[in-house]
């Protein structure tokens, strides 16, 4: 293997640090197509369920756009693609369509009565699909359509007083799409933004959604939900989702990543850059160490027949071990071990800021020689990074409440903790703020959200009643390991 002049290593670097590993900003047409996943085109699939960074928003993204959803087929022949045309349109999040937090509030709080969580989403599935509706319908619904979005009582009130007519509407939309063979999905994401900083409120609002569906569901055949779910809410679903959730959870996808899907992600994502030159150079670089296939829409795939296909990429991206020799353990392995949260899942998010922070890294200090891109050293220090960005981002999107976890684990900064230990911490000020925003954690007693967070991997659970926190949030929560080895 040729040495790399500091000049070709440098370009090379350069065109790894670009950052498009966040899943928001992230061009659809660098999903990697996995068969599994991409059974949510099928129609009898409701639940889409996923961990944080799982790829639930990219997928939903993907699918939505007709050219990368046809590209994506291509390369899962096994999924029952359904026949005719699908149009998607978005269910949640409805923005200034929608209700705001203070709405669901209102609508939902603890004096709601009756099954107002559930009418309200028969009310909004109106709006979302008013452009399909024929003249005679939208008369027949309008104080529906014309309430302000962000009002969902006025929105209920119109709901109630057409009575029937809602139902009757989405019938006959449902025997038009059939008529013309045409499909209408309706995608609900990003679930856990309904009410952020009320976790109960939140759980009355998307019991609603899926008690509605659970009803709906087998009585429409060609309007049919998405409903993108977080995998705690599923594994939670009596806190959350409710115990309809079982009536949809049939012909549900479970976006899980093996470590051969993994690395198939990174792969992709390094070897298809929107710069067209570094594209160029990334490719022939790693050209002897993957095999890969060509799209026209998603460019170039890797073909992997097992996680350690992917083994020679990694070497010649990293080297083989994460030190002088095997002592410091295989890098192939190294890295996807230490970005599992404590359920032992890795995210393709998360993997692609390690290499994208580690390029930054090797930048700034160059470490790497002979025909390596990165060195061990980056991608150790780019560890903490990933940390830090992977519990900012938790902190002010979906788990609000992690300031004061971190505050009041910090008071006894070493893990492991033993489960006196941890139970103290946790118990500290439990009745008191949590968040700026107010939002309190999952759980009403410090037991229960001490199993809350072993469930969503924030915390894990270890033999002889030891707790402990994975790489992947130690440095975001600003703690430490016991006998831990400083960084060079």
């Amino acid at each position: 293997m040729a040495s790399l002049t500091n000049e070709e290593r440098t370009a090379l670097v350069q065109a790894l640090s670009l950052r498009t590993g966040h899943a928001e900003s992230t061009p659809p047409q660098l999903i990697f197509p996995i068969a599994e996943h991409l059974r949510a085109l099928e129609a009898e699939v409701v639940l889409v369920v996923g961990d944080r960074g799982a790829g639930k928003t990219q997928l939903k993204n993907a699918l939505d756009r007709p050219e990368v959803r046809a590209a994506l087929v291509r390369h899962a022949s096994s999924v029952r693609v359904p026949k005719g045309v699908v149009t998607w349109s978005t269910g949640w999040p409805l923005g200034v369509e929608g209700p705001d937090s203070g709405s669901w509030r209102t609508l939902l709080g603890s004096g709601a009565t009756g099954d107002d969580h559930i009418a309200i989403w028969a009310a909004y599935l109106l709006r979302t699909v008013k452009s399909s509706l024929t003249a005679p319908e939208r008369a027949e619904t309008e104080a529906v359509l014309t309430a302000r979005g962000v009002d969902a009582q006025a929105v209920l009130r119109a709901h109630r007083a057409a009575g029937v007519s809602i139902t009757a509407s989405l019938d006959a939309l449902d025997q038009r799409l059939e008529r013309d063979g045409r499909w209408l999905y309706v995608a609900y994401d990003e679930l856990d933004t309904i009410v952020l900083d009320d976790w109960e409120t939140m759980g009355r609002a998307i019991r609603g959604l899926v008690s509605f569906w659970a009803e709906y569901a087998r009585r429409w055949k060609r309007l049919r939900p998405k409903i993108f779910l977080r995998s705690d809410f599923y594994k939670h679903h009596r806190d959350v989702a409710g115990a309809d959730v079982a009536k949809l959870a049939g012909n549900r996808v479970e976006l899980q990543w093996s470590d051969k899907n993994l690395y198939g992600a990174l792969i992709k994502h390094v070897l298809n850059p929107q710069d067209a030159v570094a594209a160029g150079s990334l490719r022939n670089y790693f050209a002897r160490s993957i095999v890969t296939t060509h799209d026209a829409v998603l460019g170039e795939i890797p073909v992997l027949g097992k996680a350690t296909d992917a083994k020679p990429f990694i070497d010649r991206l990293v080297s083989e071990y994460m030190g002088a020799n095997s002592g410091k353990g295989l890098s192939f392995r190294w890295i996807l071990d230490h970005l599992r949260d404590g359920n032992g899942h890795a995210v393709p998010r998360s993997l692609v800021w390690l290499v994208e922070f580690a390029a930054e890294l090797e930048l700034g200090q160059p470490r790497a020689s002979r025909s390596h891109l990165l060195h061990h050293v980056s991608i150790r220090n780019a560890l903490d990074r990933v940390s830090t960005e992977y519990v900012t981002q938790a902190r002010t999107h979906e788990l609000l409440w992690l300031d004061g976890l971190a505050m009041r684990l910090q008071r006894d900064r070493e893990v492991p903790w033993r489960r006196r230990e941890i139970m103290k911490l946790l118990s500290a000020d439990f009745d008191a703020p949590w968040s700026a925003s107010g939002a309190r954690p999952p759980g009403r007693s410090s037991e229960e959200l001490l199993e809350n967070l072993v469930e969503l991997g924030v915390l894990r659970a270890r033999a002889n009643d030891l707790f402990d926190v994975p790489d992947l949030y130690l440095q975001g929560l600003d703690l430490r390991r016991k006998g831990g080895v400083a960084k060079k």
